[in-house]
């Protein structure tokens, strides 16, 4: 895996998040914060922990003391959840630009539940779009639940709409 192919699947992550929050603007606030059943309860509850999944891993690379979840609570409403999610991806960006090939091979050292983990930064960052899409997925399916028309964000949208660029 290359920086250049990290930076390409972390910029199709916050292009689908971009697509995300837009509709989830749109969205009265009880639709918004309505128990779907869904592994995050509500579409905040969703994305919201969407969001601090990517805080966490980001306070990891970058070997932050004491990284923990920001718990959905902590997030009072969607304006909290984006502003939180543009600034991971300014310091997302920031250590992107300090990294270089060799540098994704390499691991880092992180600690969750008390247990320390060496992971190599590759496939940490590839498991942050995953998680990410994972999350997406769900929002898009809530949506449809509620009867709102979701927002394509599909890779092969950001293939076709950043080649128009």
């Amino acid at each position: 895996m290359t920086l250049q192919e990290i930076k390409l699947l972390h910029a199709f992550n916050a292009w689908a998040d971009n697509r995300i929050f837009d509709a989830l603007a749109q969205l009265p606030e009880e639709q918004y914060r309505r128990d779907l059943k869904s592994s995050h309860g509500s579409i905040h509850g969703t994305v919201a922990h969407m969001v601090a999944a990517q805080k966490i891993w980001l306070d990891r690379w970058t070997g932050t003391p004491a990284a923990t979840l920001t718990p959905a609570a902590g997030l009072a409403n969607l304006e909290a959840v984006k502003a939180l999610w543009q600034k991971v991806g300014l310091g997302l960006a920031q250590l992107l630009g300090t990294m270089s090939d060799k540098k994704l091979t390499e691991t880092f050292t992180m600690v969750r539940e008390g247990k320390t983990f060496n992971q190599v930064y590759w496939q940490a960052m590839v498991h942050v779009v995953d998680h990410s899409s994972y999350h997406r997925g769900q929002i898009v399916t809530m949506l449809r639940q509620l009867g709102v028309k979701p927002p394509s964000t599909g890779m092969i949208m950001f293939y076709r709409e950043t080649a128009k660029l």
